[in-house]
């Protein structure tokens, strides 16, 4: 029969190690460091922890598509597409860190802080006075604010890593069934893992979002310089060390 393995105690070992390689998938280096860039501009560290639960659900989405691709239909990831999705990840942490870097000086590193519904706040602003949208969010909208950054970043991490996921499953299991449920579990702990890291990342920009708006900014451009040297060093391994630029 095709849904289980032959058995069980084998079944239920495997499922149970994708969801700790799912949370262990969640500290990748360029994963933290696509969320640290958005996790940068809130205030709430529950804020924080969404945008690592949509990272987490944008990033199953594209590891489910690809397993079905993969399982049901008997197609196949190539090596050569995988370094292009891969190139593609360290484009887009350029990208993000650049943006970072960019909000950072078009503020001219001023911010000025009022309140919210008795909710003390803070934002940066630039010369021209324009606000930051995400600074000018009462806390307790900022908390479940959705970010299409943030699934979409993971469903883009989700498609590049799909390759090598694949890899390792396909070899110890030989029922389309189980697979796609190993993706799901996989998925749900790669979603925990990130919230936790989302939560843990964002704890440092809570505590200087108030009181301590230069450090804050330090912190901000830390993290938009370590999205790009991730970022930097992923399209050089892929596309020099790999030899995808030719």
């Amino acid at each position: 029969m095709d849904f289980l393995f032959q058995s069980p105690v084998s079944t239920a070992a495997v499922l149970s190690l994708s969801f700790i390689y799912g949370l262990q998938h969640a500290t990748d280096a360029d994963h933290l460091a696509a969320v640290s860039t958005i996790v940068a501009e809130r205030q709430s560290v529950w804020a924080s922890a969404f945008v690592g639960a949509l990272w987490g659900v944008g990033h199953t989405i594209s590891l489910f598509a690809a397993g079905i691709i993969v399982l049901v239909l008997g197609s196949q990831i190539t090596e050569n597409t995988e370094r292009w999705l891969e190139f593609g990840v360290g484009t887009m942490l350029v990208l993000l860190g650049l943006n970072v870097v960019r909000k950072i000086v078009s503020t001219g590193g001023h911010s000025h802080t009022h309140d919210h519904g008795g909710h003390l706040h803070s934002h940066a602003h630039g010369h021209d006075h324009e606000h930051n949208d995400a600074r000018d969010t009462p806390p307790a909208q900022e908390a479940t604010r959705f970010s299409p950054r943030a699934l979409v970043i993971g469903l883009i991490h989700g498609l590049a890593g799909s390759a090598g996921l694949m890899l390792m499953m396909l070899p110890t299991i030989d029922s389309t069934a189980v697979g796609l449920l190993y993706i799901v579990i996989f998925g749900i702990g790669s979603i925990g893992g990130m919230i936790l890291m989302s939560f843990l990342v964002g704890l440092p920009f809570h505590f200087t979002a108030f009181r301590f708006h230069r450090f804050n900014h330090i912190l901000q451009l830390v993290a938009g310089a370590v999205s790009i040297i991730v970022g930097g060093m992923i399209i050089y391994e892929k596309g020099i060390t790999e030899g995808l630029l030719g």
